[in-house]
This record gives C-alpha cells, sequence and structure tokens, in this order.
C-alpha cells in the first residue's frame, strides 16, 4: 500500500515509483560503495536512506580490520554499546596514547588509520639545554607545543612509534618551521633572527620498521628561492618533509617504525627551526594532507 499512495500525485495521477519506494537493504547495499560524507549527506533524503545510513553492517565495511586496537586505547564506557557508525565517529578523532604524545585517528573519507608523533617523544640531542633548544607552546600544533631550536652543531632528532598498523603503503614525514612564530596583536608574525646553517648542508631523513625495511632522502630546509613543491618560500610556513615509505602486510604483529632527522656536520652551526612532530599517514593520503584537507 505503501509504495501504491506515494505513486500518486496530489491530482491522484499514477506517477512511476519514487526514493522512498526502495527499500532500506537496497540502500545499505549502495553505501558500502560511497565515502562516509557521502552516506550522511544522503541520510537526510528519507526514512529509508536515514535508517540504512545508520546500519551497522554498512559502518562495519568502513572500518578498519582491527579497529578495535584503536579502542583498546580507550576507556571502555566511552564506547561500550555504541552502533558501529558512532564508533567510526569517534575514532576519526584524534585518540591520545602513550601519555598523550602520540595520537592516532581514522582519515574521516577513507576510514584508513593515520599517526602522529609528538617532538615530546621523540629523543632531542641537547633538548634539556636552554642555549640550544626551547618548548614553545602554540595553538598551530595538534599536541599545542613545538621544540624551537636556537642554535647547535650536532642536530639530530630521534624517534619511534610501535602501533597494529592495518595493511596500506604508508609515508613518514617530518612537519617542520623555519623561523620562530607568534601572534602580535592578533596578527601572526615570523622571526627568522636564528634562521641559519640550513642552506649549506642538507638535513638527513631516515626511517627502517621491525621487518628490515628502510628509506632515507636528503634535503635543503633553507632555500631563498621559490619552491616548486609548495608553490612559497620555505620560511615562515610549516612543511612536511618526506622521509620515505614502507609496507605492511597485516596488523599482527604491531609494526615498530624508527625515524631520525640528522645534520651532523659540526664544521657550522644551524638554529632557527621549529620541530613539531612526525606523521605517519597512507601514502595516497598525503597529497590531500599537503593540501591541508586531510581530516
Amino acid at each position: 500500500m505503501g509504495a501504491s499512495l506515494s505513486s500518486l500525485t496530489d491530482n491522484g495521477e499514477s506517477m512511476g515509483p519514487g526514493l522512498g519506494d526502495i527499500p532500506e537493504s537496497c540502500v545499505a547495499c549502495v553505501f558500502m560503495y560511497l565515502t562516509p560524507p557521502e552516506i550522511c549527506n544522503l541520510a537526510r533524503l528519507n526514512r529509508a536512506f536515514r535508517g540504512a545510513a545508520s546500519s551497522d553492517s554498512v559502518w562495519e565495511n568502513k572500518l578498519p580490520s582491527n579497529y578495535q586496537d584503536l579502542l583498546d586505547l580507550m576507556p571502555p564506557e566511552r564506547y561500550l554499546n555504541l552502533s558501529k557508525k558512532d564508533i567510526f565517529a569517534i575514532l576519526s578523532r584524534p585518540v591520545p596514547f602513550d601519555d598523550g604524545n602520540k595520537e592516532v585517528w581514522l582519515d574521516r573519507v577513507t576510514g584508513r588509520v593515520c599517526l602522529s608523533i609528538s617532538t615530546k617523544a621523540m629523543a632531542i640531542t641537547g633538548i634539556e639545554d636552554r642555549r640550544y633548544w626551547n618548548w614553545i607552546p602554540t595553538e598551530e600544533s595538534r599536541f599545542h607545543v613545538v621544540a624551537y631550536l636556537q642554535q647547535i652543531w650536532w642536530f639530530e632528532v630521534d624517534g619511534v612509534v610501535k602501533f597494529p598498523l592495518p595493511a596500506d603503503v604508508y609515508t613518514v614525514s617530518f612537519r617542520l618551521h623555519l623561523g620562530r612564530f607568534a601572534k602580535r596583536l592578533g596578527r601572526r608574525v615570523c622571526n627568522f633572527e636564528h634562521t641559519h646553517g640550513w642552506d649549506i648542508k642538507p638535513v638527513r631523513l631516515e626511517l627502517s620498521t621491525s621487518d628490515g625495511q628502510q628509506a632515507s632522502s636528503e634535503c635543503y630546509l633553507d632555500e631563498m628561492e621559490q619552491d616548486d613543491a609548495n608553490g612559497y618560500h620555505k620560511r615562515g610556513c610549516w612543511i612536511d618533509y618526506k622521509v620515505g615509505e614502507f609496507v605492511v602486510h597485516d596488523s599482527e604483529p604491531a609494526t615498530e617504525v624508527q625515524f631520525s632527522m640528522k645534520q651532523i656536520d659540526c664544521t657550522h652551526s644551524k638554529g632557527g627551526l621549529c620541530v613539531d612532530s612526525v606523521f605517519i599517514i597512507p601514502s595516497n593520503l598525503r597529497e590531500r594532507k599537503r593540501k591541508g584537507v586531510l581530516k
């Protein structure tokens, strides 16, 4: 009866079936091929679409196979009795671990796992000596603090993270900023008083994994000419410097990733650099992150 009623116009004339006549189970099958934002937008159309958009079978398909590993980082009361849709929602927001110095989350479009590691969780040569390094509180970091290098000869930053990453190809990158930044009268200003030495020799970036993969790259952090990859000068901007890629074939056993950034040529000093964090994200999401659209 519902189908026949929905096919009548106000004048009593017969029409073909409409969106309201599509069974919820059929809508759910279509939703399997759509992204979470697309599903949420279509849920506004009618009751059948709204019901399908809340189906556990749809959202189970969007979650990574080992999503329980992410949930285990939270108190159980935060996720017990939640629908799969609500679980996806809480996991698409950063989940802190290791004393809040590391975060994991799901990309809101693809449901793939992303990691970020604060400099607070890294070993930095000379970090305890305020002649060389300072901690700067800032809202420009997801961890609300960055390490600022004033001047040093031996520059070395090392870190490690162990996590059951699902099968994927991942890119490791350091998030860096040349110059010290601050807000004055509501405006962002940069000071390059200490910025020097990064155009003399390249910085070496390296990674290795627990299953024997290795990658490395080198780059000059300070080049005053136009930077083709980023479209702007390198000073005064946050830039992600790619270390390399590694491949995960299964979430078990957990993958350990070691990463480092070095410039240990002691023939010259270097300084004026902010070190924020390291990102480990699926490789084909890196372009979206560089453009500022990775959630």
